[in-house]
């Protein structure tokens, strides 16, 4: 998916790096999120949307209504960031054949049954499982806090 410039992990989804950083850098002009919770709670979406600049149109879908509008991408010429929570999101839709040439984690937070794998990245047991299908999918995976950081290479990270 050529107008997808970045494709992220980061459990916060929406906050001032990816809004500064990132949206600088890409020229994005839509954000879509990824997330079933989000997409079914009016009031979470009404959050995450109202955060992004007025100029980038934000929007949130279930994993099954994002497989249709990714279908939809290559029709369009707009710069696309996708935003997910988990890379089980994107284990997903790689799964129904949306898969990403490149993957930024962004932010996985120290949570109960997550372990710190780099810095402040932590993961569970699951999730470094998943990450490890992504890249078996083809997924080139860095973590990248700001676009201004060091790229830093999961398969090295991950055992």
């Amino acid at each position: 998916m050529k107008n997808v410039v970045l494709a992220r992990i980061d459990d916060r989804l929406i906050h001032g790096q990816v809004m500064t950083s990132w949206l600088n850098v890409t020229g994005a002009t839509r954000i879509i999120i990824v997330d079933d919770e989000t997409a079914q709670d009016a009031f979470l979406k009404m959050i995450v949307t109202s955060v992004a600049p007025a100029n980038v149109k934000t929007e949130v879908y279930t994993i099954e209504e994002a497989v249709t509008v990714f279908k939809g991408l290559a029709e369009r010429s707009e710069k696309v960031i996708v935003l997910v929570k988990y890379p089980s999101v994107l284990v997903n839709l790689a799964e129904k054949g949306i898969v990403f040439a490149e993957i930024n984690i962004g932010g996985m937070g120290a949570k109960e049954g997550r372990q710190k794998f780099y810095k402040n990245i932590s993961a569970s047991p699951e999730e470094l499982q998943a990450l490890s299908v992504l890249i078996a999918k083809g997924s080139d995976i860095f973590i990248q806090i700001i676009a201004e950081d060091k790229a830093i290479d999961v398969k090295k990270l991950i055992k």
